[in-house]
């Protein structure tokens, strides 16, 4: 009929619902993440569970799976923003449907499961979270000096850039002077481009550099600076692990009264022992190390003395007295020095203790650790005797009462009865908070555990 509206008599579709995801609870206390790169962009369907975004905290890289199935319709963060927990991230839009709100913003912060506690979970540390360069589009992908855009340059086809492997350090350097990866041969493990090979391609030494070419791990193991106008220095922000381990650090020595004991011990026969268990098949094809040694006969030693396994409560005053031993292990990785420990250590043999160290240390450096891994620790120990160095003083970790520290083990004089003998000999430190352990208590700790690798024979029965 002329002059009426048929089209209102038509039903419309419903409205779309746009759903907001949040930063979850990543565990351990932790308040907030860097975004490392996203694996979706906006106009992109995405489905229950499809990842949307890694983020990386002072300990571990995490991918973020979706909540929602629906359409990106917005990308509320850059790659390399530090986001707090409860932060917008993405809004995903999907069809109205009677389980789920049309038209507003979901506002709700998920905390996803496997993600960690709540916030009313208690945490006995905090950690600060790194802070990843900017320059990125929301994809993740770089952008080229002077494009504001975040586009990249048109390609024969649609298939998605590829790009090699890289250390985080050496992309971001490559990103800020402007430089294809893709144009540099790597020189590190598996082919990836090091910081060295980018700075190779622009002529600037990298501070720190070894003789031998090699370059300095403290330097490798940080995402670098802009290089500037100058050649004569590389800034290096401070951030990710090295910002974690500063605070940490910092915190060790202004609120943890530590002192330090030595004890130099003839470990002939532990090698000897170490020898014979090498020669003989195991069941298990693992192999037993010094290091293990060290750690079990540690282990041996905090049953006798469990007052080496505790940590501080400040607000309750009160001493507390770990029963179960998660024994770190500090590893040095490409992100910086990290301590994963293992979990109620103390029930482990010998052979388990040294496949628990060898499969830990080698998912840290691989860039797998959990929070889980990386979290509660109760008494660590730091082996510095693989760098060529015979001892060191340590720092106690915050939340800790001590650090044991392995320095090499080389063959030196020593003497023997009243003969002059080539021993097998190390270095062993326990540093050690002196609010709680006194100079006796430390003393006598280490005075056992130098004595059952004197004497390996007497750890037979607990073996």
């Amino acid at each position: 009929m002329k002059g009426t509206h048929m089209h209102d008599d038509i039903p419309q579709p419903p409205a779309a619902a746009v759903l907001e995801f949040r930063l979850p609870d990543l565990g351990e206390g932790l308040a907030d993440a860097d975004l490392v790169s996203w694996a979706v962009e906006v106009g992109d369907c995405v489905e229950l569970n499809q990842t949307l975004a890694e983020v990386e905290t002072a300990k571990a890289v995490v991918s973020l799976p979706s909540p929602y199935a629906g359409r990106v319709v917005e990308l509320l963060a850059q790659p390399g923003d530090t986001v707090s927990v409860g932060a917008p991230l993405i809004r995903i839009e999907q069809p109205h449907s009677a389980d789920q709100p049309s038209g507003g913003v979901d506002t709700h912060t998920s905390v996803l499961v496997g993600y960690g506690p709540t916030d009313d979970t208690p945490s006995r540390r905090r950690y600060p979270a790194r802070k990843q360069p900017s320059g990125a589009s929301p994809s993740g992908r770089a952008i080229a000096p002077g494009d504001d855009t975040g586009s990249e340059p048109a390609r024969a086809d649609d298939s998605p850039p590829t790009r090699g492997p890289a250390v985080p350090a050496a992309r971001k350097l490559a990103r800020e002077l402007g430089i294809e990866l893709s144009s540099i041969a790597g020189s590190g493990p598996g082919g990836a481009v090091t910081v060295d090979d980018v700075l190779g391609t622009t002529g600037v030494a990298q501070p720190g550099a070894h003789a031998h070419g090699g370059s300095d791990p403290a330097y490798t193991d940080l995402d670098m600076g802009t290089a500037g106008a100058s050649t004569s220095e590389v800034r290096i922000p401070i951030s990710g692990v090295r910002k974690a381990t500063a605070t940490a650090m910092v915190t060790s020595a202004r609120t943890i009264p530590q002192a330090t004991v030595f004890r130099t011990v003839d470990c002939t026969a532990s090698m000897e022992l170490l020898d014979h268990l090498r020669a003989t098949p195991s069941p298990s094809g693992v192999a037993v190390t010094p290091l293990a040694l060290v750690a079990k006969s540690a282990l041996v030693a905090l049953a006798e003395f469990p007052g080496m396994n505790a940590y501080w409560d400040e607000p309750n005053q009160e001493i507390v007295i770990e029963h179960e031993v998660n024994l770190g292990i500090a590893v040095a990785t490409d992100r910086g020095l990290l301590v994963p420990n293992i979990k109620q250590a103390q029930v482990s043999s010998l052979t388990e203790l040294a496949g628990a160290i060898g499969r830990i240390v080698d998912v840290t450096r691989a860039g797998r650790a959990t929070l889980t891994d990386l979290g509660g620790g109760t008494f660590t120990i730091t082996n510095i005797g693989v760098f060529d160095v015979d001892a060191g003083v340590p720092l106690v970790n915050p939340g800790e009462s001590a650090i044991l520290c392995l320095g090499a083990i080389r063959r030196r004089p020593w003497v023997v009865g009243d003969e002059l003998a080539v021993r097998w000999v190390t270095t062993l430190g326990v540093a050690f908070d002196h609010r709680m352990i006194d100079g006796e208590l430390a003393a006598r700790f280490l005075a056992t555990t130098a004595g059952l690798l004197e004497d390996p024979l007497t750890l037979l029965g607990r073996l």
